[in-house]
């Protein structure tokens, strides 16, 4: 029922995990086909994909391209987009599957609409846990996810909006602006990604960064300007 789409550029040191978080969905028939769409690795990306199992499909480098690249790649009716350094936590797939038996039962508006899943970091800091604190207002209050918190989207839904964007920046929030809030629903399930621009760059200085990328955003500044205050 689900195509998962990993946009990857030298992702093998998390990859491993990503992967081994879907294994149990795929057994149980949840999750039909996992697309690794690479900008270019130059590690042993490929390989580990290979050896998964999953479909290697070559595109332009840039996230909002390999996304796109991948979601054409796709067979499912319900694709999930996922970070490569983003691990969804073991409750994920029956959160999943119970979503789809409220829409078949239509306890759920459906079946065009999408959900992300509860964003949390990899790290025991009590920095880690206002990040996520703040996060999960910015969700409750703005329905407004970002792509490491994961995207699951009805395939028809995905292509009626023209899907993702060959944006250097932004991607993400671009399409969760044109699904809409009444479309988007929150999981419970936690997406845990990886702390590793926080930790570089302090907790206090990446959040601030990001809270500036996102108001340049808005105020319609192009995404090739803010990609470079982001990386």
């Amino acid at each position: 029922m689900i195509s998962v789409v990993i946009p990857t550029l030298n992702s093998e040191a998390t990859l491993p995990r990503v992967l081994s978080a879907l294994v149990h969905a795929a057994v149980q028939g949840l999750v039909r086909e996992v697309i690794i769409a690479d900008g270019g690795s130059t590690d042993d990306t490929f390989e580990i994909a290979e050896a998964a199992g999953a479909k290697f499909v070559r595109a332009p480098r840039g996230r909002g391209s390999q996304l796109a690249a991948g979601a054409k790649a796709a067979k499912s009716a319900w694709l999930l987009f996922l970070h490569a350094d983003t691990v969804l936590q073991p409750d994920w797939d029956q959160e999943v599957s119970k979503l789809f038996e409220h829409i078949s039962s239509g306890r759920v508006r459906g079946p065009e609409m999408a959900a992300a899943f509860r964003f949390a970091l990899d790290d025991f800091s009590g920095a880690a846990r206002f990040v996520e604190q703040a996060v999960a207002l910015r969700c409750a209050l703005l329905k407004l996810p970002y792509g490491d918190q994961g995207l699951l989207v009805n395939r028809r839904l995905y292509d009626k909006l023209g899907g993702y964007r060959a944006l250097p920046l932004m991607e993400d929030v671009d399409l969760v602006r044109r699904i809409g809030r009444r479309r988007l629903l929150m999981l419970r399930a936690r997406a845990v990604t990886s702390p590793e621009r926080y930790v570089r760059d302090g907790f206090a200085r990446r959040v601030a960064r990001n809270a500036l990328c996102i108001t340049l955003y808005y105020l319609r500044v192009p995404p090739r300007v803010i990609a470079r205050l982001y990386s």
